[in-house]
């Protein structure tokens, strides 16, 4: 019974007659050694490896302020916490926000955004994001992960360009009101989301910064060898004290947090309004994927669209070069394919 519902699922996703990723993966025959070819898996632990590795590297290099290393003036299109005394680069979407509450065009964040985009397309999303790498751990909570109905993943994808454009609405509509002498008002209106629409609530934001700073604010470790309260009673009491927008900013971190453990990158693909702006200038990136046609077998394979965190349509792309905006080019297509057909193109 399990196997048929298997069976079920898969000819439901891909048509039916196709059988399921674990059958046609042993059915596939490699034809210089008559062998079984690996299974994805076991090919994906390698590049996976990598980049973990990578992401974790580059966690620590984001935060060694901490250490006291002086920070760079560097923006960079990934989402961590806001500005902190512990960072060592700048947050391209966080100083968007903060320059056009001051009335200042943000050049060099949309600079990077842009420049980044074009080049190399949303690679920082996979790569480089600390809260991508949260989202990865995460997924390892669960064996089996559940995707969203493919009719509404198209409809949701676009809430992020949504977001994007709320964020970004308010933030120059501000700014354009504070230029012209009539925006403190508007500014007072808005309370804390005048200096960041989307940082105001981001769960990343959340996480790495508000958390932190929660747990630092308690002064625990003095505190408690001198009869204070401890570290849980601290937290708790500022917890307690905390205004309507902090429960909220804890709220959405949460659910984003278990969506994530259900459906991996689930925030990458629906709600990250970095990930969307990086989106509208991907598309025209230097950076793709190529699809040998002599070697792919796409009628009777789809493993890589199946190992797909981010559900790209890459055999539907043209073949010459795939640069499809929703890619944050994670590889697992590449490593995944029996027969070596995908590889990176840069052109």
């Amino acid at each position: 019974m399990k196997r048929s519902d298997e069976l079920l699922a898969s000819e439901k996703r891909f048509g039916k007659g196709e059988k399921p990723l674990s059958s046609r993966i042993s059915d596939r025959k490699d034809h210089k050694k008559g062998e079984v070819p690996p299974s994805p898996k076991r090919r994906i632990m390698w590049i996976e490896s990598a980049r973990k590795i990578v992401l974790f590297v580059s966690f620590i290099l984001f935060n060694l302020g901490v250490l006291g290393v002086s920070p760079i003036p560097l923006p960079l299109p990934i989402l961590e916490g806001g500005s902190s005394s512990i960072k060592t680069v700048g947050y391209s979407f966080d100083l968007i926000q903060t320059l056009f509450a001051k009335v200042i065009f943000p050049w060099l964040p949309f600079a990077s955004i842009f420049l980044l985009s074009v080049i190399v397309g949303r690679a920082t999303c996979g790569w480089l994001c600390p809260f991508g790498f949260v989202q990865d751990l995460l997924a390892y909570i669960k064996r089996k992960h559940s995707e969203v109905d493919l009719r509404i993943h198209n409809q949701m994808i676009k809430l992020k360009y949504l977001i994007l454009a709320v964020t970004l609405f308010v933030s120059v509509t501000l700014a354009a009101s504070l230029a012209l002498g009539v925006g403190e008002i508007y500014k007072e209106a808005i309370g804390p989301f005048a200096l960041g629409p989307f940082t105001a609530i981001s769960p990343s934001d959340t996480l790495f910064k508000t958390l932190p700073n929660l747990i630092l604010a308690t002064q625990y470790t003095i505190h408690s060898f001198l009869g204070g309260p401890s570290l849980i009673g601290g937290v708790m009491e500022a917890l307690m004290s905390g205004s309507v927008i902090f429960w909220a900013r804890i709220i959405v971190m949460v659910l984003i947090l278990l969506f994530a453990v259900y459906t991996p990158r689930s925030w990458c693909m629906y709600l990250c309004p970095l990930g969307a702006l990086m989106a509208v200038f991907s598309r025209f990136s230097f950076l793709g994927l190529k699809r040998d046609l002599l070697k792919c077998t796409r009628a009777g394979c789809r493993i890589c669209v199946e190992v797909c965190p981010m559900r790209v349509k890459i055999l539907t792309e043209p073949w010459e070069k795939c640069a499809y905006p929703e890619c944050i080019y994670c590889l697992k297509c590449v490593e995944a394919c029996p027969e070596r057909a995908l590889s990176l193109k840069f052109s």
